[in-house]
Order: structure tokens, then sequence, then C-alpha cells
């Protein structure tokens, strides 16, 4: 059996409360996960249920309080060097533009100037933004800004995607146009991804699996489905096909509990 590309095993994370140090709150627990090297695997839940804290733990960023994390077969210590995370938020530098922005993780890693500024620009066109180089963040569209900070991620040719809903806050039709460029560039060079989503169309449309979180607190997987619609995809276009109806329905069967249950204690805590 080949190895996972990244493994979470048994996976427990609990926080201490700021205001109250004899309290603690259980995010995860017991969340084993596997992804295979040139797997799409995506993981919804409800809000609140620890789906970027399970990211924050493959990316070595958050040790778990219990478990494990396996890189290519290796136990995980500090940072995944074998990853790259696209945030939510922006991660671009104001005081960069938008070649200095891909160009510096690079830079970061050794890479002479001349070298990095020519892979840099290489990938600004192969992400639509060739002729953008010269922009900085403030002069990009948010369509943009997330192309150049996926061209920033893939620079670096990571063996792994980490993703945290790189593309929520973006219209319907960029959000679309986005989707269908990182299938793209996917299959090109298959890469292993774990992609963090509210949103169970876009977990279906783009996935090879897609395993579903339970509300919190101490949320856990209560279900994973196969994603056996045909490659390649078109996000739009597969919506409208009988068997990703199917598919929707059989997982929002699972999810629509637990998305009224996280709901519901967000009205208890005030937050919604």
């Amino acid at each position: 059996m080949a190895v996972a590309a990244l493994a979470l095993e048994g996976i427990a994370c609990t926080f201490v409360s700021r205001d109250a140090p004899d309290r603690r709150y259980t995010a995860v627990r017991d969340v084993s996960l596997a992804v295979a090297e040139g797997e799409f695997v995506s993981v919804v839940g409800p809000t609140g249920c620890g789906k970027s804290t399970l990211l924050n733990v493959a990316a070595g960023l958050l040790p778990p309080s219990a478990g494990s994390v396996r890189v290519f077969g290796e136990a995980l210590a500090g940072i995944n060097r074998r990853a790259g995370y696209m945030f939510q938020a922006e991660s671009l530098m104001p005081w960069r533009t938008a070649l200095g922005n891909v160009a510096a993780g690079l830079e970061f890693r050794g890479v002479p100037a001349a070298d990095a500024r020519a892979q840099a620009e290489s990938w600004l066109k192969r992400v639509g933004l060739g002729g953008f180089g010269d922009r900085y963040p403030h002069q990009l569209s948010g369509g943009m800004r997330k192309r150049a900070s996926l061209a920033q991620t893939l620079a670096l040719d990571p063996d792994i995607i980490l993703m945290d809903e790189p593309f929520s806050a973006l219209d319907v039709q960029t959000r679309q146009l986005m989707e269908n460029e990182v299938l793209a560039l996917w299959a090109a060079r298959r890469k292993a991804v774990l992609f963090i989503t509210h949103d169970l169309d876009e977990a279906i449309a783009m996935s090879d699996r897609v395993v579903v979180l339970s509300a919190g607190p101490a949320s856990h997987p209560i279900g994973e489905f196969a994603i056996d619609l045909a490659r390649p995809r078109d996000v739009a276009e597969v919506r409208a096909t009988p068997r990703f109806v199917e598919l929707h329905r059989a997982i929002w069967d699972v999810l629509r509990e637990e998305v009224l249950a996280g709901y519901a204690q967000q009205l208890k805590a005030g937050v919604a």
C-alpha cells in the first residue's frame, strides 16, 4: 500500500480558556484522515467545527494535544516543509508588487534573486497575471489577489497544498473561474490537496473525496464520500449533472443536522 502524502492520526486539539484557565475547550477529537499523493480531499462542516484547526495541525503551525501527523510516512516535527498553505485571509505583503510577492518565498529559500523573479514571472503567467507583475496588492481586484496568492503558494512547488476557504470572499463568477483554475493547475501537477470549505457544492465539484465533520465542540468525522464524477470538470457545468445532485443529497443528509446544531450553538453563545 502506498504511503499517504499526509496522514492525521487520532488528532485532538484542546485549548485553555483565556478568561478561565481551569476551563478547557476541545475543538476536535479522534480525527484520522489521510490524503494520498495526487488526491484532492475536501473537508466540510458547520462553522466553528475545527476545520481550520486541522489545517493548522497539518501545516505544523499547531501541535495537537493528542495524536500524530505523518508526511510521506515521516512523523511531523515543527513546520511542514513539504506543504504550501493558501490562507483564507489576504496573505500578500502590501509593500511588494505581485511579482515581488510571488518571488518572496523563493528568495527566502535561498534562490538567487534573478532566478526567483524568472520563476515568479512564469507562475504569474500561468495564473493569468502575466501583465500585472508590477502592480501592488491594492491595485489588484479581489480575484487578482487570489491568483497572486495561488501563484505564491505553487511557486514553491510543495508536495502538499493546504487551502483554507481560499475563495469564500469572491463573487460567484470569479469564484468559479478560480476553482477551475485550481483544478487545471492541480491536474497538471497532481499534488496532494487538503481543501477546507463551507460550500458543499464547491467541495463536490472539485474533490476526489469529501470528509464531513460534526458540529463542535469535540468535532470528529461523521462521513466520508468518494466523488466519482469524471475529470476534467467544469465546476459550473458539473453541478447540473444527475450524479452531482445525488452526491449532494447524500452528503447533505449527513451534514444537515450538524449545520443546524452548529447554528443553534452560535445563537446560544450570542455569536449569530
